[in-house]
């Protein structure tokens, strides 16, 4: 008889300032975060997709780059972009809930005027 160990090797996440948390940042998993792309791609017609393509090849490049910092007019645009994602009906409970908190903190730092950093931690 095998039995599942209760401790595992921590998962790569993804800290986002301007988060909901007491310290203002977000974590959230690296692989969840990733996954968004087809969400995005599928989240809007076909002819508006080369709008939202910007959003689609940072989710896809997430790994190659650790740290990034966005300008407050970059959040604002990346926050009404992560919203349209999260407002879709079709998709799960789960991934709307995360691109509405990514949204939220994109939109704090808009509305801050601050840049929006995000970091990778293994």
């Amino acid at each position: 008889m095998t039995r599942k160990h209760a401790i595992v090797d921590a998962a790569p996440s993804l800290i986002v300032s301007h988060g909901a948390d007491f310290f203002g940042q977000d974590r959230h998993l690296l692989k969840a975060v990733q996954d968004l792309g087809p969400y995005a791609q599928n989240s809007v017609a076909w002819d508006d997709r080369p709008t939202i393509a910007p959003l689609v090849q940072l989710l896809e490049d997430l790994a190659d780059r650790a740290d990034r910092t966005f300008p407050p007019a970059e959040a604002a645009q990346l926050s009404e972009q992560l919203l349209v994602i999260a407002r879709n009906r079709r998709i799960k409970a789960a991934v709307s809930a995360l691109a509405r908190a990514l949204a939220d903190a994109a939109a704090r730092a808009a509305a801050d005027d601050e840049p929006w950093t995000w970091s990778v931690e293994a």
